[in-house]
């Protein structure tokens, strides 16, 4: 297997003799991928559905860099992968990929990002999406403007057919006005998970478990209400010797009217994901743990419902479920046809801005509202804000204690 690699780091970007014009659509062949990252979500996500997508010929993965040269080489012989790197930047130079998918920690997606969308290659990069606001708006800067070449972010629980079709009943009105919901992601994570260095640091995770692990389920609750206007939540370090939180509470109000509320946590051992939505005509609610089908969503009429009427709200059709793969297809479909997909752009900006106005709030004692976060606020550049007893500092361990907000 040819390795044309070097030893500089994965993330190296591009100089500007590399940049190329975006090509609007990708031509209707393969798609030529590169994985950067060779990790746990690599092996079983990312290249499961590559694989499976190039089965049915629509995509080619070509390369893969790792700035590990064993690990790299490893994943590329058991993925059947031509080329493998350590250097990024050449990567993209000698492949010329048409799609690069991102699986580093969050700390190194801003720059992998922008040095592929640089290259004219369209992107699609793990969650969280960057460390901060600041880092996303930097991303779409660099983004094409007809026809691509654009960044989308992983955030799978929002496609599939159950989302789909609650989310259609919930744009129709079909069950009448959203009220209230409630937005679980109640796990459970030890101290050795936290022994991975780049865990529980705000410059290296970005955040806790709001950033880190209940970002999937407020992304799908943003998916399904629509634009949020406000937020007030507390935070706490109750348990873990980490920088940032490990359990969140929050009160969203949404623009269409609904209450809802929010709950991340990792100190949960009866391990559950959750979101529920009261209408006035009926509840609909999904219960998972990290993906779901369609018999995990259940529809409940008022008592005054029509049986026939309900039938049909509960006819979620074929069952397509929540997956990397459901999302990457749909990704794919945007790129044949020089279209920004879903989850990208500001449709991928909004689930990280109300995490930031979530930590906002719980660290200030205030209620934060959409769109008042931007250049010259300190959250906007970090979502520890500087705030103190939250911001790190060096040679202080977190306390075992929760922080008051």
């Amino acid at each position: 297997m040819p390795t044309p690699s070097t030893t500089t780091a994965a993330g190296h970007l591009l100089g500007p003799e590399t940049l190329r014009a975006p090509s609007a659509p990708v031509p209707a062949r393969p798609v030529r991928t590169a994985v950067i990252g060779t990790g746990g979500i690599a092996r079983g996500r990312h290249l499961p559905a590559l694989t499976l997508l190039a089965a049915e010929g629509w995509t080619e993965v070509v390369a893969a860099v790792d700035i590990d040269r064993a690990a790299v080489e490893a994943f590329c012989a058991e993925g059947g992968i031509p080329y493998a790197y350590t250097d990024m930047g050449r990567m993209l130079r000698e492949q010329r990929p048409d799609l690069v998918t991102i699986c580093t920690p969050p700390t190194l997606h801003r720059e992998q990002t922008v040095a592929a969308l640089r290259a004219g290659a369209w992107v699609w990069c793990e969650k969280p999406p960057v460390p901060t606001l600041a880092d996303f708006d930097a991303v779409e800067a660099a983004e094409g403007t007809a026809g691509g070449p654009y960044a989308a972010f992983v955030f799978q629980h929002r496609f599939g057919s159950g989302a789909a079709h609650v989310r259609r009943l919930l744009a129709e009105r079909a069950m009448g006005r959203p009220l209230v919901a409630h937005c679980q992601t109640t796990w459970y994570r030890n101290a050795a998970y936290y022994a991975v260095p780049w865990r529980g640091r705000w410059h290296t995770e970005g955040g806790g478990p709001a950033m880190g692990h209940g970002i999937h389920q407020m992304d799908l609750l943003l998916d399904l209400l629509g634009p949020w206007n406000e937020v007030r939540a507390m935070a706490g370090r109750l348990v873990h010797d980490v920088e940032t939180e490990d359990v969140s509470t929050a009160l969203v109000r949404f623009g269409n009217g609904a209450l809802a509320t929010v709950v991340n946590s990792v100190l949960s051992p009866d391990e559950v994901s959750r979101i529920r939505v009261d209408c006035e005509r009926a509840t609909v609610e999904l219960t998972h743990l990290y993906g779901h089908a369609n018999a995990d969503w259940r529809i409940t009429p008022a008592p005054d419902v029509p049986a026939e009427q309900a039938e049909k709200w509960r006819d979620f059709g074929v069952d397509v479920p929540s997956s990397h793969l459901a999302q990457l297809r749909e990704l794919i479909a945007s790129m044949r046809v020089g279209e920004r997909p879903r989850s990208s752009g500001p449709d991928g900006r909004k689930s990280l801005e109300l995490i930031t106005a979530l930590y906002k709030s719980a660290f200030t004692d205030a209620t934060v509202r959409r769109g008042e976060i931007g250049p010259g606020d300190p959250y906007y550049t970090a979502l520890h804000g500087g705030a103190p007893a939250w911001a790190p500092v060096a040679g202080r361990a977190a306390a075992h204690q929760e922080v008051p907000a």
